[in-house]
């Protein structure tokens, strides 16, 4: 069971239950960035949280170059804000 009382936790957590593993690692580029690089890019952005958790949802391409990130409609709203939040404290 996820608990709020520990964010980092039950973001990476999370971060392992909806897949996104699978092309991202904190540290270093896959078939995606690294979150440390997406929290640098957004660093200075206000609306970044709801731009990624967007994009976290909805996919995206051509930001980080020509592969797309599929949508990941399993994923609800309150759990990508989670993610992007996650994300960018990195």
């Amino acid at each position: 069971m996820l608990t709020l009382s520990t964010p980092a936790f039950a973001s990476a957590e999370l971060a392992k239950q909806k897949n996104c593993l699978a092309c991202h690692a904190s540290d270093k580029k896959l078939v995606g960035p690294a979150y440390k690089d997406v929290a640098a890019k957004y660093k200075a952005d206000k609306n970044a949280p709801v731009t990624l958790a967007k994009k976290i949802r909805e996919g995206g391409v051509g930001v980080w170059g020509q592969i797309p990130m599929p949508a990941n409609p399993q994923v609800s709203e309150q759990e990508a804000q989670a993610l992007s939040k996650w994300v960018l404290s990195m």
